[in-house]
This record gives C-alpha cells, structure tokens and sequence, in this order.
C-alpha cells in the first residue's frame, strides 16, 4: 500500500509490524490521520486492530517500525507521555466517584487545582449534553449517558487523537443506532482527531470519514465509507462491508473490463473487473438487483434470470426476498420494494431477477 504519511498528519503509523512469536499480528501497515479526522479500523476478530490500537496508545511497542503523533515519535515514549486518551468498550468510569470527579481525574492527576479542575470538568459536561450531571453518581446514568462521559474524560485533557476501542459493543441494539449519531455529532462539534476500532461494519460505515479494513495484520484497502462499499478492491472488502451475493465460477471472455463468468452450472453473467486467472468470484449488492413479474421488464439488462420466491425477510424498510434462481447454487438475496406490485408477495411465487455489468464486481479467486 502507497504510503500516505504527511507532517501535517495527527497520526502517521510507518511500516509498523508487531510479532508475537513467529506471528505478526500487525504486519508491515503505513497510514496517516489528518487533524479533525474520523478515522475507522474495521475487521474481523484477531485482524489486529486492537494491537495496533494499543501500540498508538503505548501499551503495545512495535517490533519494527515507527509511530508519530504531529510529526513526533512515539517510540519510547511511555502512555502517560503520549497526547493520547483512549476509550474502551468498558468505558472504566469510577463507580466510586461522581461524573464531575471522573471527568476531572485526568486534569487532578495533572497537578490542576481540585477546584479548577471540577470547573473545567463542568464546562466540558455541558458541551456534551450532561450539564447538572457533575454531581450524580455514575452508576445512576443510563448505558448512552455513561458514554458520554467517558468521552468528556477523554476530551477535557485535550488529546491530539481520541482512541475508541469498539466502545458502542457494551450497548443494546437501539442505544448502539442513537450513539452512532451522537458520538459523530462530538467528534464534528469537537473537531478532535478520533481512531476508531470495530468489527461492525454499520459502525464504520456510518461514523467514519475513512476507513482502513484490516485483515490478518494487514490492510485491505483505505477509503471513504463510499468507495468501499461500491468500489472494493479485494474480494474480502467485498464480502465483509455491507450485505452482498457472491457468485463463483470461471472467467470465459474478457472485453474493455467487461468479463463474463461462467457458473458451475454452466450459467453465465456479466460483471465489471479484472480477473487475470481463470478461476473468479464475483459479487452483486442486494440492492443492485432488480425485480420484476415478468421478463420483459428487464430487457435492457445484460444479466437476467428466472426464479421463484424461497423466502420473505421482513425488517421493516430493510426488508428483503432469497429468491431460488436456475443455475445458481444458493438463493439470491435482492431488496424487497415497500410499494408497488411486488410489495406483497408471498413465498412461492415466481419473479424474476436481473442486474447490470457494473453492478458485479469480479476478483480472480
């Protein structure tokens, strides 16, 4: 990967590499983090992203490489040097002190005046949405309230970088949705430099200015939320941001990017890519693929198939249909329209699909 490194970069992780024995957990991985970012690391468990999460923030100390925070390495350097603060998923807030003292620590740990401290502490409350909780205790906030102060803690220290190491997972289902909001609306209101590791792949989507997919140490590709979701560069990009059908088989023709792929039921569909070797993968958003009663609807599309209903995914205006298609091993799964003729349709019933070139990506396998 090209190295994007800048000195007026918050963040510059170069060539970095962490081992654990013979294995690199965190494997030879360059990127910069420009000032008032919001900077994602999206992957699968045991990717790496939290090591090198706990490198940037000191816990760690990489094996070879450099870190760099406003052009300063960070090698050496022990964590409670570094203009760093990180939040964890535990959010480790005291039970034992009030919000005001656990925002005020950091500062009171800093030689602040108690009372100066408490002050500053109060100010910062108020910016986050919390002002008259300074005297409450922690343990009577609720999950999305207690969130808030940790970032509070975090912010009223004023880092150069804010770390949050998958801090929404504690969280059920609906808080998780409103906090995804809120915490973007602090970090845009804050305009600090936010490193955020999750597996959620709604998380990063929805936060992130870019985002960084990590696999097995390494990183897949770095990009806007858009370019990811619409433009991946790998098949593993592919399949792990957002909801997809994946297709394999081998490449039979090959014309200006266009490519045609042969299933091993000897169907063939036309995708977009570039496949040097025979064997292919291909696949197709759900939401890319169009749905019609009859065939005719779809004629200006290059690929078209005939199916049948196998089963109704209700989720509200995420609803969609797994439809058994000819030739295809496993159902294919397409967004279900919220009106129009096909917007009751039941199990069973015949449909048929189609999408265009471009809408199928194709990776050699």
């Amino acid at each position: 990967m090209a190295d994007s490194t800048h000195p007026a970069n918050d963040l510059d992780i170069v060539g970095v590499t962490k081992r654990f024995g013979g294995h690199a957990a965190v494997d030879d991985v360059t990127f910069g983090v420009a000032p008032g970012e919001f900077f994602s690391i999206l992957g699968p468990s045991g990717c790496g992203k939290t090591t090198l999460m706990r490198m940037i923030a000191g816990f760690e100390h990489p094996t070879s490489g450099d870190i760099r925070i406003r052009g300063q390495s960070m090698i050496g350097v022990p964590a409670n040097r570094r203009p760093v603060n990180m939040v964890f998923q535990s959010l480790a807030l005291f039970p034992m002190m009030s919000v005001g003292e656990n925002v005020a620590y950091g500062l009171v740990c800093r030689g602040m005046p108690r009372e100066d401290a408490q002050a500053r502490a109060e100010r910062m409350l108020e910016r986050v949405g919390l002002k008259g909780f300074g005297g409450r205790r922690v343990t009577a906030l609720s999950g999305g309230q207690r969130q808030r102060v940790a970032i509070a803690r975090c912010l009223v220290l004023e880092p150069t970088l804010v770390l949050l190491d998958e801090p929404l997972g504690a969280l059920d289902l609906k808080l998780r949705e409103h906090m995804k909001i809120e915490l973007k609306q602090l970090q845009s209101t804050f305009n600090t430099t936010f490193v955020y590791i999750t597996h959620d792949q709604s998380e990063a989507l929805v936060m992130s200015d870019r985002i960084a997919v990590m696999n097995q140490g390494q990183f897949e590709q770095v990009g806007s939320p858009r370019e990811l979701y619409h433009s991946p560069a790998t098949p593993f990009v592919a399949s792990f941001v957002g909801e997809t059908n994946r297709l394999q088989g081998e490449i039979v023709s090959s014309s200006d990017g266009t490519v045609a792929l042969q299933l091993p039921s000897g169907t063939v569909t036309r995708g977009t890519g570039r496949a040097p070797q025979k064997a292919a993968v291909a696949f197709v958003r759900p939401e890319s693929i169009a749905l019609a009663p009859s065939q005719p609807a779809l004629r200006d599309l290059p690929n078209r198939f005939e199916g049948r209903v196998s089963a109704v995914l209700f989720d509200g205006a995420n609803s969609s249909l797994l439809i058994d298609t000819l030739g295809f091993d496993q159902p294919v799964r397409a967004v279900l329209p919220q009106a129009g003729p096909l917007a009751g349709i039941e199990v069973g019933a015949p449909i048929h699909v189609g999408w265009a070139a471009d809408a199928m990506k194709v990776f050699s396998a």
